[in-house]
């Protein structure tokens, strides 16, 4: 009997090591299907770590969908379930496209009904897909299930913690309150939470954070300075940018492309575009997406002929662009009023690069046919786009149409922005607007009363500046 037992047990161990190598040498969705034949005709869907091999196979295949449909079906024996399997199918959804995100979550919600419990490895990939959904609620429920499960002092849980509510909206006082609750701080603490400040435009709290944190001796890693060269760049804090570039020079950090592109994308975000320039011609590698940063950079500032000029240099010297390049090169183009080279390289983003427009391309496109006043061009240009014209570009056209009297077409463009947006305040101010320049009074009333019924208020502009070092 010993023998026969060892026999199968043999067999059986032969077997497991035949699926393994088939799944670990798999390289198609239609290999996974023969090779989950061979699994059931070797009676291995019972073997848990076969099924964690397959649900892993299935997520490098970009196909992960499949896996659960065969162990999770309905003849299948859940005693077999453990964490392990569990994270295996978590982890490959959380990494997934934005709409996986939710499974991630539905399949840990499943775990816990089958009672198998999460360990320390669960929350920081179920935290990290409730940073990707943005969902402040979710994410302080999975924050209840941390402490009850006992992971709270668990560092990597709680630097997740961190990144997911500084993720969400209204998050970021959550994200502190974690923060300061930690009883040991890594670099990975203190960059989220600067990060995560960086991110949602806080940079005075970023930077006294930033402060403390190396006051403490800790080198702040890059991730850190590229969010805070970022959110100077969108504030357009030029002299705190310029900081933090000095900074990274006298800790002598080394100049990786990522690091590269953030300061020149900050300095041409802060009107600085010579030295954006400057550091652009000294990368060692050059960078479609830095080229992006400066074009758009010197088209804000009217040096749209360098821009082009600029272009054509690159292109010439085998740079290859991109879409996102030439969103870059079209906006210069609109802001400089190059409207013959704005239409050329339009046609040549398709003829020679083979790069299909996108809306944002067809918008660049609008607002420089509406900025030269070309409002007749504009609107033949959107009658031939192949794809409907979003808000952003309506609006652009209502505008060009208001300065051009063209009132009764601008109203027409605003109605079509109510329907589209309904909620948004700023499109009845529009038509409201519309309605006085044509001096129909009861009309720009009814707007303004149906504003007050949807208890909508036009929220008044403001704006900052930058004198002597203080922003006023």
């Amino acid at each position: 009997m010993t023998k026969i037992r060892r026999s199968i047990f043999t067999n059986a161990r032969a077997a497991e090591q035949t699926c393994l190598s088939l799944l670990r040498t798999c390289t198609s969705l239609s290999n996974l299907t023969q090779i989950q034949a061979h699994i059931l005709k070797l009676g291995l869907q019972t073997n848990s770590f076969v099924l964690t091999q397959f649900a892993s196979k299935s997520s490098n295949l970009n196909a992960i969908d499949y896996a659960p449909t065969f162990i999770f079906a309905p003849e299948s024996d859940s005693s077999l379930y453990d964490t392990f399997l569990f994270n295996t199918i978590i982890r490959a959804y959380a990494r997934s496209a934005a709409h996986s995100k939710h499974k991630a979550l539905y399949f840990y919600n499943l775990m816990l009904s089958y009672g198998v419990l999460p360990n320390n490895f669960t929350y920081p990939v179920v935290l990290k897909a409730c940073a990707g959904l943005a969902d402040l609620n979710l994410g302080k429920s999975l924050h209840g299930c941390v402490v009850k499960y006992g992971f709270d002092d668990d560092l990597h849980v709680q630097n997740t913690l961190i990144h997911m509510y500084c993720s969400c909206d209204g998050g970021i006082a959550f994200a502190r309150k974690v923060f300061d609750g930690m009883p040991v701080l890594d670099f990975v603490s203190w960059s989220a939470m600067i990060g995560g400040y960086a991110r949602l435009r806080h940079l005075d709290d970023a930077l006294k954070l930033f402060g403390k944190m190396t006051d403490l001796g800790i080198r702040p890693e890059e991730h850190t300075l590229v969010s805070l060269l970022s959110a100077c760049g969108n504030l357009g804090e030029l002299e705190i940018g310029k900081w933090v570039a000095s900074y990274i020079e006298m800790e002598r950090f080394e100049t990786t492309l990522d690091l590269s592109n953030a300061l020149i994308d900050m300095f041409s975000k802060c009107g600085d575009v010579d030295e954006a320039l400057r550091l652009f011609r000294n990368m060692n590698v050059l960078s479609v997406v830095s080229l992006t940063s400066v074009l758009v950079g010197l088209g804000m500032h009217g040096r749209g002929v360098e821009a082009v000029s600029l272009f054509e240099e690159m292109k010439e010297s085998g740079m290859v662009p991109d879409d996102v390049l030439f969103i870059g090169l079209l906006s210069a183009c609109s802001h400089s009023g190059l409207i013959e080279q704005g239409k050329h390289y339009f046609d040549q983003m398709l003829r020679e690069f083979k790069i299909v427009p996108k809306i944002e391309h067809y918008g660049c496109m609008v607002d420089m046919f509406c900025r030269a006043g070309l409002v007749g061009e504009a609107l033949q240009f959107v009658q031939n786009m192949p794809v409907e014209p979003n808000p952003i570009i309506a609006r652009i056209l209502v505008d060009a149409c208001l300065a051009q009297g063209k009132h009764e077409l601008g109203e027409r463009f605003t109605k079509q922005l109510i329907d589209n947006e309904p909620m948004r305040p700023s499109n009845y101010v529009l038509l409201s607007n519309t309605y006085a320049k044509l001096h129909y009074w009861e009309q720009m009333s009814k707007v303004r009363k149906l504003m007050g019924k949807k208890k909508m208020r036009k929220i008044p502009g403001s704006t900052k500046i930058e004198l002597d070092s203080e922003i006023i």
